[in-house]
């Protein structure tokens, strides 16, 4: 087998499908099993997909679980020579993962001649939901204060650079979560999405840890896959879920950025609430100011809110979660 391809999904087969029609209609020349997670499924969507995609692995996961861990449910049984992540919202008109493993197979020749650093990771040019615009074409390193400034939308990772907007087969630095190809020993010796992580930023964790195993991460620009973003719940398109992701991402960055110690998870998140503060209010009176009944804006600004009580607690990404998810769902 030389692909394994994983993907969660949240209990929404029609943007599933989308993703599954690809698979099937643009995978041609190279072996593959396909693993979706089933994450906390209906019965009666989990034996409608199961009927009409026999070919897919389900693996149901009905606890509450993050993107690491669920997708880690599935990398634990894949047996391909690569792993292909890749988000349940996106799309692709071309033979991507055919592509992919063959830019693999090539950097990998390049390493074994000494020429370049062993490869982990190759990733398409990801392309907004108007199959247009670039929404990554490599991504460059993050500092703790530039992840804040990402955070709050005025910075942004993706700017040209040396590790982004390149062209051919380019080494980048970080890579994003959305749609990636990796060699499985790695992936399982790296052990495999780091699980600390509820809701990010554990593609960057991944990144890092490669780049300072030794490893390489590369983008081929000649590929391109589309990101349908805020289909699958997990992106910039507002939703009440927002309002338990924010608070999981802000405590996530924070962790990653303190690396165990104490005194720069009190920087962090002393970062986080001089940020936080001004965001919730510009937010809040916006959102009055537009509508007075519930709006993306006053929900930025409850996500916001619960944030600021989340780095005031000494809760984990997955805690924070829970905590807001179960007020929303009740």
């Amino acid at each position: 087998m030389e692909v394994s391809i994983v993907i969660v999904n949240m209990n929404k087969p029609d943007v599933l499908r989308t993703c599954l029609d690809s698979i099937i209609r643009h995978t041609h020349s190279v072996s593959y099993e396909t693993f979706v997670v089933a994450y906390l499924y209906s019965k009666q969507n989990l034996l409608e997909m199961q009927t009409d995609y026999p070919w897919v692995r389900w693996i149901e996961s009905n606890s509450i679980r993050g993107f690491s861990e669920n997708n880690n449910l599935a990398l634990r049984q894949a047996t391909g020579d690569y792993c292909f992540i890749v988000n349940d919202d996106t799309c692709w008109n071309e033979p991507l993962i055919d592509s992919l493993v063959q830019s693999m197979k090539q950097l990998e020749a390049q390493a074994l001649s000494g020429s370049q650093q062993q490869p982990a990771i190759v990733s398409p040019i990801i392309l907004k939901p108007n199959g247009r615009d670039i929404q990554y074409c490599g991504r460059s390193p993050i500092n703790a204060l530039q992840s804040i400034a990402l955070f709050l939308n005025i910075w942004h990772d993706n700017a040209p650079g040396p590790y982004t907007h390149q062209q051919g087969l380019f080494q980048t630095y970080n890579i994003c979560g959305a749609s990636f190809l990796i060699r499985r020993n790695i992936f399982e010796r790296m052990g495999w999405f780091d699980e600390r992580f509820f809701f990010c930023p554990e593609d960057i964790a991944l990144s890092t840890l490669l780049n300072k195993s030794s490893y390489s991460c590369w983008v081929d620009t000649q590929v391109h896959i589309t990101h349908l973003e805020g289909m699958s719940g997990r992106s910039a398109s507002v939703s009440h879920v927002q309002t338990a992701t924010i608070p999981a991402y802000v405590l996530g960055t924070c962790v990653f950025y303190a690396h165990g110690s104490l005194l720069r998870m009190l920087l962090m998140r002393l970062g986080f609430l001089l940020a936080l503060i001004p965001n919730m209010c510009r937010h809040f009176l916006r959102g009055l100011i537009k509508n007075p009944k519930p709006n993306a804006d006053t929900i930025l600004a409850l996500g916001e809110r619960n944030a600021i009580a989340a780095v005031l607690r000494s809760e984990t990404p997955k805690q924070a979660f829970i905590r807001y998810y179960t007020r929303i769902t009740r």
